[in-house]
Formats: C-alpha cells, sequence, structure tokens
C-alpha cells in the first residue's frame, strides 16, 4: 500500500456520524445534503430509462441530450450575450458525481511534486486528492471575523507564484458560506493567466446563492474567464437539484482538454450510468421548478437558524452568503471533534466538526440547515442551548 494512502485521514464527519448510527433519537444535520427527496418528475425520468432497457454502457463523455443541455444552462447562465464565450459541449464532460469530476480534473492537471495551492477552510477531499497524487498542498487561510470567513486577496496572490501549478478554491465555500466577489475572481483570473497557474473551481454551490445576483447564482470564474484559459470548473447535480444520491456531476474545460478527459474517465469509471444521465437531463430542462423552490427554501432555513444561534451565550456565527451551512464557533470549545462526539451522545445532536475542513477551524461546528422541516433546526437549538448550560462555561 501507499504510504500516501496509509497516511490519509478517516473523515471526522464520518467519524461523528458513525457515533450516532442506530440512534433514532439524534437530530443529524452533519452531511451536506438536504433530507428532502429527489422531484418525482426526475425519478420517473431514470424509471422509464431502466424500463426501456437502457441498462448499457455510455460515451465516456456522456449522452449528447445531457451534455447538450448542461452547455446551454451553463452559457445561459454566464455567457448569455457573448458567443465568443459561450460553454459548448466540446467543453463539457459528464462524471460520476461531483467528487469524481474533482478528482478527474486534479489527475489530468497534476504530477507527483507539483504544488498546489488551496483556500481553506474547505471540504476535506479538496486537500487529500491532490495529496493522494503526490502533490504539494500550500493552503491560504480564511480569516474569521465576527463570525464571517473572509479571504485576504494579497496574501492569496502572493502564494501563488510560476511554481505553483494548480489554484484550488471552492466558492461558494463548504463549510463557511464564504463567497468570492466577481471582482476577487478577476484578480485572481488576471494572475493566474501571470504564472501560468490553472484554477480548478468548485462551484457545486453556486446556485445555493443568498446575495445579489443577475444570473440567478453566485459569481464564477465562468462570467469572466476564456474557453482556453487554464480553468477547470467542477458542478454537481446534488446540492441543487436534490440527487446526492445520484452520483452525477460534469466539468467545464478548455477545449483541447475534452479528448484526453474522455480517455482518463475510460480508465476511472467508463462512463455514468445511462439513467441517471436521463434523470439529469429532465433535471435541467425543468430546472425552474426545482431549484428556486430549494433556494428560497433554504433561505427560509438560514434566516431561522443563524439568529436563533446568534442568541445563544457563547456562540459567534454570521449568516452564510452561500451554501447550506451555518458555521459557527463555539466559546472555550478547544477539540471540535470530541464536542461533536458529545453533543451525539449527551444532546441527541449531531454537526460536523470545523476541524475537519482545516485546523484553523478547530472550535467550530457545521450544521447543515437543509431541512425540510424548519422546526427541526429549532428543536436542534433548543437540545444545544439545554446542553450548553447543562455543562456550564470552561467544560468545552
Amino acid at each position: 500500500m501507499r504510504q500516501a494512502i496509509l497516511d490519509l485521514e478517516a473523515s471526522k464527519i464520518r467519524e461523528v456520524a458513525n457515533a450516532g448510527l442506530g440512534r433514532t433519537d439524534v437530530l443529524a444535520f452533519w452531511f451536506g445534503e438536504s433530507d428532502e427527496v429527489t422531484p418525482s418528475f426526475v425519478r420517473q425520468a431514470a424509471i422509464d430509462s431502466l424500463q426501456q432497457g437502457e441498462t448499457f454502457y455510455a460515451h465516456n463523455l456522456g449522452l449528447p441530450a445531457l451534455r447538450e443541455a448542461i452547455a446551454h444552462t451553463m452559457t445561459q447562465r454566464h455567457a448569455p450575450h457573448d458567443a465568443a464565450r459561450a460553454i459548448d459541449v466540446p467543453r463539457v464532460a459528464v462524471t460520476s458525481g461531483g467528487v469524481s469530476a474533482l478528482m478527474l480534473a486534479m489527475q489530468a492537471l497534476l504530477d507527483a511534486g507539483d504544488e498546489v495551492v488551496a483556500v481553506t477552510p474547505v471540504w476535506p477531499n479538496l486537500t487529500a486528492q491532490p495529496g493522494i497524487l503526490g502533490a504539494q498542498v500550500r493552503t491560504v487561510p480564511l480569516r474569521p471575523r465576527q463570525g464571517a470567513w473572509t479571504l485576504d486577496l494579497t496574501q492569496l496572490i502572493e502564494a501563488i507564484t510560476p511554481r505553483t501549478r494548480l489554484l484550488v478554491v471552492n466558492a461558494p465555500n463548504n463549510p463557511t458560506g464564504w463567497t468570492l466577489t466577481g471582482e476577487e475572481q478577476g484578480a485572481l483570473l488576471d494572475h493566474c493567466r501571470r504564472t501560468g497557474t490553472w484554477i480548478l473551481a468548485d462551484e457545486v454551490y453556486e446556485n445555493l446563492y443568498y446575495g445579489p445576483t443577475t444570473n440567478g447564482c453566485a459569481p464564477s470564474f465562468l462570467d469572466l474567464a476564456q474557453p482556453d484559459d487554464r480553468l477547470v470548473v467542477a458542478h454537481s447535480f446534488s446540492k441543487s437539484f436534490l440527487m446526492t444520491g445520484w452520483r452525477l456531476g460534469w466539468l467545464v474545460m478548455p477545449p483541447d482538454m475534452i479528448e484526453p478527459m474522455g480517455k482518463l474517465i475510460e480508465y476511472n469509471t467508463s462512463c455514468a450510468p445511462v439513467f441517471t444521465q436521463r434523470a439529469g437531463v429532465v433535471a435541467l430542462q425543468r430546472g425552474a421548478e426545482i431549484t428556486p423552490r430549494v433556494v428560497e427554501h433554504l433561505r427560509a432555513c438560514r434566516d431561522t437558524l443563524v439568529p436563533a444561534l446568534a442568541q445563544l451565550p457563547g456562540v459567534e456565527v454570521a449568516s452564510p452568503l452561500g451554501g447550506m451551512y451555518a458555521f459557527f464557533r463555539l466559546a472555550q470549545a478547544q477539540d471540535s471533534l470530541a464536542v461533536a462526539k458529545r453533543l451525539v451522545a449527551e444532546a441527541g445532536l449531531g454537526l460536523a466538526p470545523g476541524n475537519a475542513f482545516a485546523p484553523e477551524a478547530q472550535g467550530w461546528l457545521r450544521w447543515c440547515f437543509a431541512s425540510h422541516e424548519v422546526d427541526r433546526l429549532r428543536q436542534g437549538v433548543g437540545r444545544l442551548e439545554g446542553w450548553l448550560q447543562k455543562v456550564g462555561p470552561g467544560r468545552l
């Protein structure tokens, strides 16, 4: 076994969840998914595909119908009036989930020993995947100010040099909700053009955005980039289409990457299942019936949970601009994992530990507020409040 694999950290989120498995009394908010099922018409598309016998291999890069739907959707979002920057089908690859999309991009771009700069805190896969491939990861941390995490753009730009092969950035960010501005994206894109650095943008939460917007989503590098820029953008059907278990995603990349990417997909998964791709086509075609409703419900969930948390003594939290998480700090908490485990055991409350996402997030907890029952969030806050009163200050 390779040492890099032996050295991989097990998921701290899974470790907490495993502590609560089988307990029906636990209110679980640890995983990054809604508890609402996929819309019936999306499920029906998959059922129809299976009933028609579509149980065979597909093209490595995805069904033409799905690639066309993705290209149309992405162009409408990010280049509706600029034909030169349109996201055409030859720039789109369908993947078996967003996780696979990110790993494929890393495999395509990184050699052992390459330097990667990553913005943290971040979902741990984004820093573990380069390490699996033998790359060297340097991190530039966001900084918390009154519960909100912010970027020192100058620090990040200074960290990216001609030695930097890849910049990895996730915005809207899991777990903090931090979101890049268009101006920041422009500055990073210009700088990476000068240094020859690739950008891997994890934008799977772009639709889950609560700030001012003209195109219904968060700012994207695709709003600014030219087709031949060294930019790869990863997406997923999981979050904004309520399709986490379907394992369906996509990549947008420069046109000259598409043929090699098809070969790489062949050696990883061969192709995404046809029936899930048929479901993806319908999800995009009828996205106006899904995503806006999801976003408005998540906004209501956020606006219920965050003020309630902010009223608790010793809690530091700010309202996230994007994503589906409240990221908050407990005063006196020294070990996020230990606190999260105690919350499961002693309060029946399941949260993700902050140090799963970066060392600088020690003492923080992530609460996924994608609950179809807003009252579950209120119940959870009540359990946290009662537990804090019980344990008392200085005992976390």
